[in-house]
């Protein structure tokens, strides 16, 4: 029960990890490029996306559903079946909508970004963050929400075992 429990934390710190990081682009990151000048939110954005790629940030990002699957599975063994179910099924909700969901459409779209040069053109800068910033919001809010609620699920996993 002691691996158990000690994974079912670290479970919660990585779900948190994870989703305090979207849940930042979300209520601050974007919106604050979105107010600056376009050639500085497009640099600082190439700038950005350059600098997560790091074994800080990847641990949180890769490692999250795999740790989230090995806490249900050895739940699932020890015959906390519902609380197999809630940490499975975060590790599923993450895999799916906050992981692969970057990989599909997140990272293209600064791949592509990455490519480009900053404009000196204004009008032209404008025109290029409008046609990324909201779509890659709109793909940040999905994967916000999901990780959010594979944090949520985690959470219902350890509840689940502490009332046992």
């Amino acid at each position: 029960m002691r691996v158990l429990s000690l994974l079912s934390l670290t479970s919660l710190i990585f779900g948190g990890a994870i989703f305090g990081f979207f849940y930042a682009w979300v209520c601050s990151t974007m919106w604050g490029l979105d107010a600056a000048d376009p050639r500085l939110a497009i640099g600082a954005m190439q700038a950005m996306n350059a600098s997560v790629r790091n074994m800080v940030f990847a641990p949180a990002f890769f490692g999250t559903p795999a740790v989230m699957l090995l806490t249900g599975l050895v739940a699932l063994r020890a015959g906390e079946k519902h609380a197999g179910f809630w940490f499975s099924g975060a590790a599923i909700i993450y895999l799916v909508f906050g992981l692969l969901l970057t990989m599909r459409f997140n990272v293209p779209m600064n791949r592509d970004l990455a490519q480009l040069v900053v404009p000196e053109d204004i009008e032209t800068a404008r025109a290029i963050w409008l046609d990324y910033s909201p779509r890659w919001q709109a793909f940040n809010i999905a994967r916000t929400i999901a990780s959010g609620l594979s944090l949520l699920m985690v959470g219902m996993g350890i509840l689940t075992l502490s009332r046992r």
